[in-house]
């Protein structure tokens, strides 16, 4: 507090100074002290020259405590009794939609207002033109040693969806009845394209399907040899690793084939529900003989994937059914899947995005009836990361 050199009376009166700079009860408050204790030389040592200053006691504050009254004793059951003008409504504080700025959102982006198809964040670049590559594998005609039956209608499904993706200003290349080792050969030939001036790719499978084990996407599509390529090998060709050119573009992969053999006869509704189309008593399925369970849920492929499964960017694999279970497809129209598939994206492309089209499918194949029993559900594991849509004529 005060110095150690110079003489008694210096450091007195450096003292005094440091104590005035306490406040102004801090001086007399420590001359009291000095009194109490009996060193009155020193008290009078500091005070000289300094005003006698008399301490008054400090005045308390008053603690203004609030009223505490009591509750009223309400029975739970009498709370919605209560009158709505009992009760004051104080509407919640809605955040602004121009926050200022502040540490913790100056790195955020702001999210952006209404749908926008060329928004770099909210929808993917589709505007390259041709807009990508699109591989359709149509196998049909199965070796005898395999066991599987022809897929009569296959011929349809890929007619329209070759039409459909040109009209979507793709570059479609067609392969029909290909043995295992072929479809890896094209999948591997796809991937080593320079991707760098499109903006998606495609791959369409059209065969017989079964169910494997899985750590990742569920099912497996046949060569015509009887051999087959699990989905989540196809999905690999095309991975950031093997494909670069691919990084953060969408790639998508719609696979027409059975998950299973299992075949679903549906639950009973409201007729007001859906309406139920009967379709022929001739639709066939693209089932075969598992190559593990065929209880569906119950094996143990579907805990795997539930437990492990990743969650890579830019992919979408769309299923013409649930892992599990057949797939049915009429012989004169192609496959319920397909046909529906490319109507909705006939009719909707213009307007929607891809996952909501997929919805619409999921929701028209649903109301379809095999033999007027059997059912079918569509879906997707999707993992885009934005809104996808297609270019469509003007």
């Amino acid at each position: 507090m005060c110095s150690s050199s110079g003489t008694r009376r210096d450091q007195a009166r450096q003292l005094v100074r440091d104590l005035e700079t306490r406040g102004s009860r801090a001086f007399p408050l420590f001359l009291q002290c000095l009194q109490e204790t009996g060193q009155q030389s020193l008290a009078e040592l500091l005070q000289n020259g300094v005003p006698v200053v008399h301490l008054q006691p400090a005045t308390p504050t008053k603690v203004v405590r609030p009223v505490v009254r009591p509750l009223p004793i309400t029975s739970p059951m009498d709370v919605g009794k209560q009158r709505r003008e009992d009760v004051p409504f104080k509407p919640i504080p809605r955040p602004s939609t121009t926050p200022s700025p502040s540490p913790e959102r100056e790195s955020i982006r702001p999210r952006p207002q209404g749908r926008t198809r060329r928004d770099s964040i909210q929808g993917y670049k589709m505007d390259a033109s041709p807009c990508g590559h699109c591989l359709i594998i149509n196998n049909v005609e199965f070796d005898p040693q395999s066991e599987l039956s022809n897929r009569r209608g296959s011929n349809i499904d890929s007619e329209k969806l070759e039409r459909r993706f040109k009209t979507l200003n793709f570059i479609v290349e067609v392969k029909t009845n290909l043995k295992q080792r072929q479809i890896k050969h094209e999948l591997s030939a796809l991937s080593k394209k320079d991707h760098s001036r499109y903006d998606c790719c495609v791959v369409i499978m059209l065969s017989h399907g079964t169910e494997v084990s899985h750590n990742r996407f569920p099912g497996a599509v046949y060569g015509v040899d009887g051999q087959y390529v699990p989905v989540q090998h196809i999905t690999n060709y095309l991975d950031g690793q093997r494909c670069p050119s691919l990084q953060g573009k969408p790639k998508l992969f719609f696979i027409q084939a059975c998950g299973g053999g299992e075949r679903d006869t549906g639950f009973e509704v409201s007729p007001d529900e859906v309406e139920p189309s009967f379709r022929g008593a001739d639709d066939q399925t693209d089932a075969i003989p598992m190559s593990s369970s065929s209880d569906s849920l119950s094996t143990p492929d579907e805990p795997d994937a539930r437990a492990t499964l990743p969650t890579p960017s830019d992919i979408l694999v769309s299923y013409s059914t649930f892992p599990g279970y057949v797939s049915w497809r009429d012989p004169k129209l192609g496959s319920w899947y397909v046909e529906t598939m490319d109507l909705v994206l006939e009719e909707n492309a213009a307007i929607d995005d891809l996952v909501t089209m997929l919805m619409m499918v999921n929701n028209e194949v649903s109301q379809n009836s095999a033999k007027g029993l059997y059912k079918q559900m569509p879906g997707s594991f999707n993992f885009l990361r934005k809104l996808l849509y297609f270019q469509t004529p003007t």
